[in-house]
C-alpha cells in the first residue's frame, strides 16, 4: 500500500477492512466504534452479550486504552489502530497466555508481508522498531466458573502518528515514521487478522506453541541479551534464550540455571532506558 492509497486516514472503513481479509471465521464480524473508553471493555461487554468468536471491536479514538498492569495506551483519533478480537474457544485457562505470543508474531509477519518492515518482539506484549515501541499487547480472560467463557485479545498499534506526548517520546514509534509513508490503517488491521487465525488454527491442535518457536525466537529482542526479570518471587538477572513450547522465556542465570520465566516484567538491556 503505497502513500498515495490515504482511505481511511482519518476515519476507519468496515467495508474496505472486509474486502482485504482473506480468513474463515476471524473478522467475519466487524464492530466500529467512534470513540469508547476501551475496545477491550466493550469487547467483554459484547462478549457477554452474545457476541460470536472471532468478532473483531475496533475504535477510532480510545479515552481510556488498556495497557498491562493498569497502565494506558495512548490512542490519538484517526492515526493508530486500536482493536480487541472476542474469542471463545474451547481452551483451559491455563494456555490463554500463549494467545498473546500468537498475536505479536501474527503482528510482526503482517508488517513484514506487507510492508517490509522488520520488528522484534519484547516478550512477551510489546512489538518494536529500532528498539521503539509501536505495538502493544493486552489479552483478557473471562471464566464462566471454572471455564473460559471468552478471550480478549486487545492489540494497539502506532500508525501515522507524526508526535508523541513527552512521556513516550523516547521509547515509542510509529509505523509512519519508520516506513516513510501513510499506512492504509484497514489493509494492515486485514493482514493481521489473517495471520492470526492461520496461528490461532495450529495452536489449537496441540495447545502448544512448538510450530511458531523458530519464527517467535527469531524476532525476541531479549534473545542472548541480558535481562531483568522482576518476578513474583524476586527479581533476579540473566540471559535470555527464547521461548518454550509452553511460551514461557527460558533465562540462564548467571549461576548456569535456566529459569522459566511464566510471568512479570522483563527488562532487555538497552531497551527503554534499562542500561
Amino acid at each position: 500500500m503505497q502513500a498515495d492509497d490515504n482511505y481511511g486516514f482519518d476515519i476507519l472503513d468496515v467495508k474496505i477492512i472486509k474486502e482485504h481479509t482473506r480468513t474463515r471465521w476471524m473478522a467475519k464480524e466487524i464492530l466500529l466504534f467512534e470513540e469508547i473508553e476501551s475496545t477491550n471493555v466493550k469487547a467483554t461487554v459484547l462478549a457477554g452479550s452474545g457476541a460470536s468468536h472471532g468478532t473483531l471491536v475496533l475504535a477510532n479514538s480510545q479515552t481510556d486504552g488498556k495497557g498491562r498492569r493498569g497502565r494506558s495506551w495512548h490512542t490519538p483519533r484517526g492515526t493508530s489502530i486500536a482493536m480487541s478480537v472476542i474469542l471463545k474457544p474451547q481452551l483451559e485457562a491455563e494456555y490463554a497466555s500463549m494467545l498473546t505470543l500468537i498475536q505479536a508474531l501474527a503482528v510482526v509477519k503482517a508488517l513484514e508481508e506487507k510492508y517490509g518492515l522488520q520488528s522484534q518482539i519484547k516478550w512477551p506484549n510489546d512489538i518494536l522498531i529500532h528498539e521503539r515501541k509501536i505495538c502493544g499487547i493486552l489479552t483478557e480472560m473471562n471464566l464462566k466458573g471454572t471455564q473460559i467463557a471468552s478471550i480478549i485479545i486487545g492489540t494497539g498499534i502506532n500508525v501515522n502518528q507524526e508526535k508523541f506526548p513527552q512521556e513516550i517520546a523516547q521509547i515509542a514509534t510509529s509505523l509512519k515514521r519508520e516506513n516513510g509513508q501513510v499506512i492504509c490503517r484497514e489493509v494492515l488491521i486485514a493482514a493481521i487478522c489473517e495471520k492470526f487465525e492461520y496461528y490461532f488454527e495450529l495452536f489449537m491442535k496441540n495447545k502448544e506453541l512448538s510450530f511458531m518457536l523458530e519464527e517467535y525466537n527469531a524476532c525476541l529482542v531479549s534473545a542472548g541479551r541480558k535481562v531483568k526479570v522482576l518476578d513474583p518471587k524476586g527479581e533476579f538477572t540473566g540471559e535470555a534464550l527464547g521461548i518454550n513450547k509452553h511460551g514461557e522465556l527460558l533465562v540462564r542465570t548467571a549461576e548456569g540455571e535456566v529459569v522459566n520465566v511464566y510471568a512479570g516484567e522483563v527488562s532487555v538491556r538497552g531497551v527503554y532506558g534499562y542500561v
